[in-house]
């Protein structure tokens, strides 16, 4: 099979995430809802929903919020303890110092955060960046870990496995430079551009969701975004005892334009090899929708985690 639309989509990706923000006037921190309480640990902020039942952390995407897990809360709150995390730069919290590795300072924060409040075993639920940063957690600290749903989220970025780590690392560091250097109004119209094109099938959420994500640092996401573009983590999850199930979009009308054609099995097959080294590692299909599939396919995302959640 040839992996052409793979690096396709990467590439638009990678492109449309420098939109991810914009660095104009944009709303602050967003309290937290109602009933909830929030918190900050390290460089992470989060947000607890529910009162009793087996412990979930969600972990949102580049430049994203508890907001994108709206009807997940709603639905896990009733039976669950809920756990929102928010990056620090995302949503309109401020960016962290700039020293060290920002990926590897939000794991050490989530592994405090678990192990102050005493969470037994829970279960990770990330999307995008936020799937990749569940999976590395769960390599680096199989005994705090009871599960990760990794929504579009790989240990390796599409396509990098195919070049070196000095290539990755270049391509980061392209990547982070053309984000940081783009203009307040690029960024408008890439983010649009993007949540219409690569987000969601509904014009209408991707009109919702764009001035969301715009609540984000600008330096912040070209940051976090450079560190997952450049890392492969996939040796990391040999050490990986939980379960994992990975939830990949698939829209058979993006799949099937242009002259680079996949099918829906030879996705799937293909997150699964990026997944080989998950000794206890799942991947479906969740279709039609782009890469927020929580927002394109609600009920059967919900289905999907729940039915993860119950057997495990």
């Amino acid at each position: 099979m040839s992996y052409r639309i793979v690096f396709r989509a990467a590439a638009l990706l990678m492109a449309a995430a420098a939109a991810s923000t914009l660095h104009a006037a944009t709303p602050g921190a967003t309290p937290a809802a109602s009933g909830t309480s929030a918190t900050t640990v390290g460089t992470l902020s989060v947000e607890r929903h529910g009162s009793a039942g087996r412990p979930v952390i969600l972990i949102p995407g580049l430049a994203g919020g508890p907001w994108v897990w709206k009807d997940t809360i709603a639905d896990l709150e009733k039976s669950h303890v809920v756990y929102a995390v928010t990056l620090a730069g995302f949503n309109g919290t401020a960016a962290p110092s700039a020293e060290g590795n920002w990926m590897d300072r939000a794991d050490a924060s989530l592994a405090e955060f678990i192990q102050k409040n005493h969470l037994d075993k829970p279960i990770l639920v990330g999307h995008s960046l936020g799937g990749t940063m569940a999976l590395r957690f769960a390599g680096r600290h199989p005994e705090l870990t009871g599960g990760v749903v990794a929504v579009d989220g790989l240990p390796i970025f599409p396509g990098m496995e195919r070049v070196s780590p000095e290539q990755r690392a270049a391509i980061a560091a392209q990547l982070k430079a053309k984000t940081e250097g783009a203009t307040p109004d690029e960024f408008k119209a890439q983010q649009l551009a993007y949540m219409q094109s690569i987000g969601t099938l509904d014009p209408k959420t991707a009109e919702r969701v764009a001035p969301l994500n715009a609540r984000s640092d600008q330096k912040a996401v070209a940051r976090y975004m450079a560190e997952d573009a450049g890392a492969d983590y996939r040796p990391e999850l040999k050490a990986a005892k939980a379960p994992i199930l990975e939830i990949t979009a698939y829209s058979e009308k993006d799949a099937q334009m242009g002259p680079m054609k996949i099918t829906q099995e030879q996705k799937v097959a293909y997150y699964s090899a990026l997944l080989a080294d998950a000794p206890n590692a799942k991947v479906i299909a969740l279709a039609p929708s782009r890469h927020y599939v929580m927002l394109d396919q609600p009920a059967a995302f919900g289905k999907a985690l729940n039915d993860f959640i119950e057997a495990h």
